[in-house]
């Protein structure tokens, strides 16, 4: 799965939780999920869970901690997928 292609289904599964429709409208892999998008700490563990599930993933607590943009959220998933094949 390339980069673009796991930012995309990122996308579709933070969009329920977004606060924030303009930078979510202009996302790219340095937009913090916490300030730009204005996702609440509480949502931020929603998408981890949700990510999981979709992707087929376990992600640790010290990884959850640093996936605070998309882009390093990509690359955890990227990481994570790679770790599986």
């Amino acid at each position: 799965m390339t980069r673009s292609e796991i930012e995309a289904q990122l996308k579709t599964i933070i969009k329920p939780y977004v606060q924030n429709e303009e930078a979510f409208e202009n996302l790219s892999q340095e937009t913090d999920m916490l300030q730009d998008l204005q996702i609440n700490s509480a949502h931020l563990v929603d998408i981890i869970l949700d990510m999981e599930e979709h992707f087929d993933i376990e992600i640790d607590d010290e990884t959850a901690e640093k996936m605070l943009t998309v882009g390093e959220a990509v690359t955890a998933t990227e990481n994570l997928l790679d770790k599986k094949d």
